[in-house]
């Protein structure tokens, strides 16, 4: 088909993603001999529809495996989506409660009907944007992880764990959400900034702070630092009476490190039940635990009149009692603080001591690399020996710290949807208990006084399957569906495992290196002796154009990415979310770039027609073309040098750099130079053979309009681009490049003294005797707009100075005054601007309260301005000097 005069990306993208899978390009083959390449895809979660950051992630894994692809690798891109347990989760309980209802009434079948309903639903939508958005994922292994095989290895997972000492059940101190009814791990909580009241209570001999007097009732251990002077005549131990809020109890001093001796008084009472660092004193000191605060939010009996009250309700009476009893010393009204919230539910974190399931990740049962380690040990070994490279490296300090933190792993969730514990009880009449975990539920063997088995009602963290994703995705699914393979004997058959295991590349958000990455390190080494990629690339977040973070709560920061392709086609999208992106830095959301991408996509598109039209429809490839001008091995050097470089960019993961490149490439050194070049003496050869260049190196990230203009190239046989072959380049005469360079210095100082002049065209060049200006006489007329080149014995006028060839502009005394009067002036005013922008970033107040990214754009801008004054003035001296 010949190319319309107007690039339409929506009347061809659907169109090119269905030829692609026709040609089933995106499908790996397992028994190919091709050098591997894998990626598992980060699974979406399955509640709507995708957003920038998706649109981010996507791009940029899409980048990698379609660049594998040309270079000759077999590429297994896995796609698939999430179960999302407690995002799903939340959104079902908020329906049915907007129905009058909850899940206790509907019941765990219809509750669970419900979901499967909605998250079908979601999954087309969801795997329809990921086509829009050009992923060429092999959708022949498309996966879930509530699918039988993933389930399965969950199970086996959860399994192995207990058998081994790694899953234990037991009473520690989690994050309880009293909406949900749920724990919730450290990953999931945000904070949010809060001004309340700070109280300073007396309770003694000392005096206290807290912001929740709700929790002190049974406050009966005093601590403070060993080393507190103020507090050196108390000894660890000692007790005292003390009036309190229901009356006199007895406290006991406790002496512990973990107290800050300069926060307050120094001294402060502990909650053990209600708060993690209390917990932790009084496990260290044997100290005893009282719930105060049930988990719906209300207070216990321990709390005495106040019992049944929530918390907040209750509060203030418990302050006035304190007031009536003068055990309040004073009030700070301006106290402000960050309260824990469920970032799923929103609901306010409340510390519980609950019976829980949890993974040990301190126990050394794990062998790994000839030792035996704990799973902490292993994620630490894996970065530091190596075996995993995270981009960018300053992410390592961030790993590192997580993990000397790592507490033991909460697993289980009091939640419906999700995997279901794969653990039975049964209870004997003597009170005696039985424990059972296995893939099956147990049979009852009538033994007498006990009960049937009965399933723990309890699911698992989402994470806790999420981090199986790598090797559980790459089971045969119907070998697992053969129960008497073990989980060893199954990763041992599946040929997908064997062939694409350990993956290539994790790409993901920054956000989300200890929620997924790291449990994805510390459930593969154990399970599989291997890790689970070899590199990670965190990408950073799509922000608001104003820097802040897209949010529900303000719907015009938010973008949505089907729109943006809807308007300017999906090429644009991924151009403009991956233009100057660096690894784990965030970017302001800009439509600026957006319409900037479009019109490269414009530009490309015209410079296809140009290419097609001069190349005509009788072309036929015959062998390398020729290259027959300086212009034409210059444009051969600019390629050669593409071909190389953009694979040292793109095998380091650097996108954005790789992307600017081939921008300059296209729009500079194809469309301003050799095309214009080309006006004057055409090589239809050299034309079509940088046309199919730039297509290929371009591809990865402008798949759409790549393709579609290949589509129409007559000359080339082979089927789709998406499968075509990395472009060998072309050798070229360095002194003809060089030449032409020359040839680039002349036009360009032509066209700056134009410039400053107001003058289009109409001026004439004189040199004596200058060979390569007769050579390239034509080129050099016609792109620089001249009358002519002429050859004189000797003249006067406007000298060039960024050529070593004696020529000159036919320029009267007053004009060569005129021009040397508006470059000072050029040259002034660019010093005013660089003085401004100097002086923006001096002042303190706007460097730290205007946003970061207007403060960077600043900078950016300053560094521009400079290098601009630095050029004027360079050119003023030249001239002045001549």
């Amino acid at each position: 088909m010949q190319l319309p005069k107007v690039y339409e990306p929506s009347a061809y993208e659907a169109d090119i993603y269905a030829l692609w899978e026709q040609s089933g390009v995106f499908t790996a083959d397992p028994t190919s001999k091709k050098p591997r390449y894998s990626i598992s895809m980060p699974p979406p979660n399955e509640t709507g529809t995708l957003s920038l950051g998706h649109a981010l992630f996507l791009t940029l894994q899409d980048i990698a495996v379609r660049y594998k692809r040309l270079r000759g690798h077999d590429v297994l891109w896995l796609p698939g989506t999430d179960h999302a347990a407690l995002a799903v989760n939340a959104i079902i309980e908020k329906k049915l409660a907007e129905e009058g209802t909850n899940k206790h009434a509907v019941g765990r079948e219809e509750f669970l009907r419900r979901t499967k309903e909605f998250v079908a639903g979601s999954r087309d939508t969801m795997l329809g944007q990921m086509r829009a958005m050009g992923a060429s994922a092999d959708w022949s292994r498309l996966r879930y992880t509530l699918d039988p095989s993933l389930s399965r290895a969950v199970n086996e997972t959860f399994v192995k764990m207990y058998n081994d000492g790694l899953i234990y059940r037991g009473h520690r101190i989690v994050n309880w959400d009293p909406n949900l009814e749920t724990t919730v791990s450290d990953d999931e909580i945000e904070y949010q900034s809060e001004k309340t009241t700070f109280y300073t209570l007396q309770y003694g001999p000392f005096q206290i702070g807290t912001a929740r007097p709700e929790t002190k009732f049974g406050d009966k251990y005093v601590v403070m630092h060993p080393d507190d002077k103020r507090y050196a005549k108390y000894k660890h131990g000692d007790t005292f009476e003390a009036e309190w809020i229901n009356g006199t109890v007895t406290a006991t001093i406790i002496k512990d490190e973990a107290i800050d001796p300069s926060f307050g008084t120094g001294v402060m009472t502990i909650t053990p039940w209600h708060d993690h660092t209390d917990f932790d004193i009084a496990e260290r000191h044997g100290l005893d635990k009282e719930q105060i605060i049930d988990f719906k939010g209300n207070l216990l009996p321990i709390a005495g009149d106040f019992a049944g009250q929530p918390i907040h309700e209750a509060r203030p009476q418990i302050i006035a009692k304190l007031r009536e009893k003068g055990l309040l010393v004073s009030e700070d009204v301006n106290y402000e603080h960050n309260i824990a919230v469920n970032e799923r539910g929103k609901g306010i974190i409340e510390p519980q001591i609950k019976l829980q399931w949890f993974v040990d990740v301190n126990k050394q049962v794990v062998p790994w690399n000839g030792k035996t380690m704990s799973l902490k040990q292993v994620l630490q070994s894996v970065v530091r020996e190596g075996d995993i490279t995270i981009i960018p490296n300053r992410f390592e300090k961030t790993y590192f710290n997580w993990i000397d933190h790592l507490h033991d792993w909460c697993i289980s969730r009091q939640i419906w949807w999700g995997h279901r514990i794969p653990v039975w009880y049964r209870q004997h009449a003597d009170g005696q208990e039985d424990v059972y975990a296995g893939l099956q539920a147990p049979e009852d063997d009538g033994a007498e006084g006990w009960n049937q088995w009965e399933q723990d009602p309890d699911t698992l963290d989402t994470w806790f399957s999420s981090s199986l994703w790598t090797w559980s995705t790459l089971l045969d699914p119907k070998l697992a569906e053969d129960t008497s393979l073990s989980l060893e004997d199954l990763l041992r058959k599946s040929p997908d495992f064997k062939a694409y295991h350990p993956t290539s590349l994790l790409e993901t958000g920054w956000d989300i290196i200890f929620f997924w990455v790291a449990r994805m390190i510390l459930s593969t080494t154990y399970v599989t002796g291997q890790v689970p990629f070899k590199t990670v690339y965190l990408h950073g977040m799509v922000r608001a154009a104003d820097g802040k973070k897209m949010s529900k709560s303000r719907p015009e920061s938010i973008v949505d990415p089907l729109d943006v392709i809807s308007k300017h086609g999906t090429d644009a999208l991924r151009m403009g979310i991956i233009m100057g992106v660096s690894p784990g830095n965030d970017q302001n959301w800009s439509w600026e770039r957006i319409e900037s991408n479009r019109n490269f996509c414009n530009k490309l598109w015209n410079i296809a027609r140009f290419i097609e039209d001069k190349v005509g429809d009788d072309f036929t490839k015959k062998g390398k073309p020729e290259p027959q001008t300086a212009a034409d091995h210059w444009m051969l050097s600019k390629l050669q040098h593409s071909i190389k470089y953009i694979p040292e960019l793109l095998d380091d993961y650097r996108f954005g750099d790789a992307y600017d490149h081939l921008y300059h490439l296209v729009w500079d050194d194809l469309a301003d130079w050799y095309i214009e070049a080309s006006k004057a003496d055409t090589n239809p050869g050299i034309l079509a053979y940088s046309l199919e260049t730039i297509l290929v190196l371009l591809h990865p990230f402008a798949p759409f309009v790549t393709e579609t203009i290949w589509q129409t190239l007559k000359w080339e046989n082979s089927n789709v681009l998406a499968a075509a072959s990395w472009p060998k380049p072309i050798k070229t005469n360095p002194a003809q490049v060089k030449a032409f360079d020359e040839v680039q210095r002349i036009i360009s100082e032509i066209r700056f003294v134009q410039g400053v002049l107001r003058i289009r065209s109409g001026l004439t060049l004189y040199h004596k005797n200058v060979e390569a200006l007769e050579i390239h006489g034509k080129t050099i007329t016609r792109l620089a707009r001249l009358e002519a080149i002429r050859t004189v014995q000797d003249g006067y006028g406007l000298h060039l100075t960024d050529t070593s060839y004696d020529c000159w502009l036919d320029l009267d005394q007053e004009s060569m005054h005129a021009f040397m009067l508006q470059l000072k002036l050029r040259r002034d005013e660019q010093a005013q601007i660089v003085k401004r922008l100097e002086s923006r970033l001096r002042n303190k107040s706007y460097v730290q309260n205007a946003p970061k990214a207007v403060v960077d754009e600043t900078r950016k801008q300053l560094e521009e301005a400079k290098a601009t004054l630095v050029k004027i003035t360079n050119q003023h001296e030249r001239f002045a000097n001549r």
